[in-house]
C-alpha cells in the first residue's frame, strides 16, 4: 500500500503553532530515515489537544498524549520498531484475537493441573478443587453495541482533558505528542510502538484489533507510554453479555490485564473494567 508523504520533516515551516519540542527517529537499530512523531517539552494543557487535533489534521497528523511513567522513560526511550512493523491493514481483527487466544488463554489455563470440561469465557483460573477450567476455544468477535453513543473525537478529547487537568494524577506531566497516521488505530504502528513486544512483536497485528474496536466502539488511542495504553470509547457494551464477549477480546489483546490483576478472573475483568466503561487501559509486562 502507498503511503503518504510524512509532514513531520518540514514541521517547522508548516502553519502549526506548536510548543517547543523535538522530534524523534531514534529506535532500537538506531535514527530512522524520517521523523516518526513529535512532542513537546513540557506538560499539555486541557485545550491542547482539540487545538492540535484540528490543526494538525490537515497535514496528516493526528495528537496522542506521551507518558514518561515512573522512570521517565520519553519516546526516544521506547525502542522503536519501525523496521519490524507491518500495515494494520493487511491483518484480519478476528484472525489475530483467534490466535493469541489459542496461544495465551488455552496454553497457560491448560498446561497447569487437570482440564476440565470445556467451560465458558469468564473461566479463566483455577477452580475451587484446585484443578484448572479450559478456556475453551476463541468466541469469536463481540457484536456491535446497538446504543448510539457520544462522538468518538468528543470522548477522545474529553478524556485528553481531564488527563492533562490533574498534573497530580499517575499520568501527571502527560505530553502532546503528533504523529502521521490516517486513523487512531494506526499511530502505535506508524512509529513500530514496541510496548507489548512480550505478547506481541510486530503492533500493527494488534492495530487491526484497534481499528475493529474504532468501528465497533468509537475507540481512540489517547495515551501511550513505555509499555502502556489507554483508550477512549464513544460507544462501551451496556449489557453484561456483551461486556463479557469483549472481555475475551480484551483478554487476547493484553493476557496481563487478567493474568496479572486480581482477582485473575474474566467475568470479574468485564464487569469491572469492561461493561459501560469509557476508557479502556492496556499494559504489557
Amino acid at each position: 500500500m502507498a503511503t503518504l508523504p510524512n509532514p513531520l520533516p518540514s514541521l517547522a515551516s508548516s502553519s502549526l503553532d506548536l510548543p517547543p519540542g523535538s522530534l524523534v527517529d531514534a529506535t532500537l537499530d538506531g535514527p530512522w530515515h524520517e521523523p516518526l512523531l513529535w512532542y513537546a517539552d513540557g506538560p499539555a494543557a486541557p485545550r491542547d489537544w482539540t487545538a492540535l487535533r484540528a490543526a494538525g489534521r490537515r497535514l496528516g497528523l493526528l495528537p496522542v498524549l506521551v507518558n514518561g511513567g515512573s522512570r521517565g522513560q520519553w519516546p526516544e526511550e521506547w525502542d522503536l520498531c519501525p523496521d519490524s512493523t507491518t500495515y494494520p491493514g493487511d491483518h484480519d481483527a478476528d484472525e489475530v484475537l483467534a490466535g493469541y487466544w489459542t496461544d495465551y488463554a488455552d496454553d497457560e489455563v491448560g498446561e497447569v493441573g487437570e482440564v476440565g470440561e470445556v467451560g465458558e469465557v469468564g473461566e479463566v483460573g483455577e477452580a475451587g478443587d484446585g484443578s484448572v477450567r479450559s478456556a475453551g476455544s476463541w468466541p469469536g468477535l463481540a457484536p456491535t453495541p446497538q446504543e448510539v453513543g457520544e462522538d468518538p473525537d468528543e470522548a477522545a478529547a474529553g478524556l485528553a482533558g481531564v488527563i492533562t487537568a490533574d498534573p497530580d494524577s499517575w499520568l501527571g506531566g502527560a505530553r502532546m505528542a503528533l504523529v502521521p497516521a490516517r486513523r487512531s488505530a494506526d499511530i502505535p504502528a506508524a512509529i513500530g510502538w514496541s510496548g507489548p513486544v512480550n505478547h506481541e512483536n510486530d503492533v500493527a497485528r494488534l492495530c487491526a484489533v484497534l481499528r475493529s474496536w474504532e468501528d465497533r466502539y468509537d475507540a481512540r488511542v489517547v495515551v501511550l507510554g513505555f509499555d502502556t495504553m489507554i483508550v477512549s470509547v464513544g460507544r462501551p457494551p451496556t449489557t453484561p453479555e456483551e461486556a463479557r464477549a469483549l472481555a475475551a477480546e480484551h483478554y487476547a489483546f493484553c493476557p496481563d490485564n487478567v493474568d496479572q490483576s486480581p482477582p485473575y478472573d474474566l467475568d470479574a475483568y468485564a464487569e469491572k473494567h469492561v461493561l459501560d466503561q469509557e476508557v479502556w487501559s492496556f499494559w504489557w509486562d
